[in-house]
């Protein structure tokens, strides 16, 4: 006795979708595998880096930090490239982006510097806001400047620049009033004007300095010191009180 049996056919629908999915499969391993392939094609080697976002680093210095070597292609892992820029000295954050078929485009966002401080040797140089030094020319650069490299005078300028940039690019100096006795107190020169702020005047304080300033300003009057220091009032000098020149 015979027996006889019969394969199910698949219906049309599901064939359809299983062909879609090898497609697709074939398409993602191609896709893996395209770069692999191309980067040892001259035709896609690096001849162009383009550089955005640069304003204090050395160009030269970017791009050794990339270490690309002459066979450098735009299928390289660009994000080995990308780290190494990271762990360069004054770059907050950057990222490397292809151009094909033999450019990329670098964007760097560098550290912001905020004062020049004096070194040791008596050199001065850019810090950012907590104090670190920053690999900056001094050609690029119109800060305050600190006599020493003090934290606390650091950090108040970084506030003032952040909350009040108009009031910062004003500041030609800063230092602390009575470091020899600690005080935390810090005073801002701008020209003939001093303003004095404690070492953790806020927003509201900063804000309220300047349109003090602005007020005096607009109705011409003079004025030596402006002193945010005291809670809730901005006190307007027309000496500078003992102590603070």
């Amino acid at each position: 006795m015979k027996w006889k049996f019969r394969i199910p056919r698949m219906p049309r629908a599901s064939r359809r979708v299983l062909l879609w999915a090898g497609a697709v499969m074939a398409m993602i391993l191609l896709w893996m595998a395209a770069p692999l392939a191309l980067r040892r094609v001259a035709f896609f080697r690096v001849r162009q880096v383009e550089l955005v976002g640069v304003r204090y680093l050395d160009a030269d210095r970017v791009l050794a930090a990339l270490q690309m070597s002459p066979r450098a292609s735009v299928f390289d892992d660009m994000e080995v490239l990308t780290e190494r820029l990271r762990a360069l000295e004054g770059v907050a954050d950057a990222s490397v982006i292809r151009r094909p078929p033999a450019s990329l485009k670098v964007i760097v966002r560098e550290v912001e510097p905020v004062a020049l401080v004096a070194n040791q040797r008596g050199a001065l140089g850019a810090v950012d806001a907590d104090g670190r030094s920053l690999p900056y020319a001094l050609g690029t650069l119109d800060l305050p400047v600190v006599p020493a490299p003090d934290g606390g005078v650091v950090g108040v300028l970084a506030r003032v620049q952040a909350y009040d940039p108009s009031l910062y690019q004003a500041i030609d100096a800063a230092r602390r009033m009575d470091a020899q006795r600690g005080g935390g107190d810090v005073q801002l020169e701008l020209g003939t004007h001093r303003v004095l702020l404690g070492p953790n005047a806020g927003p509201e304080v900063i804000q309220a300095v300047m349109l003090v300033a602005r007020d005096l300003a607009a109705k011409a009057r003079p004025y030596t010191e402006l002193d945010g220091r005291y809670a809730g009032q901005v006190i307007v000098r027309r000496r500078p009180r003992n102590g603070s020149a």
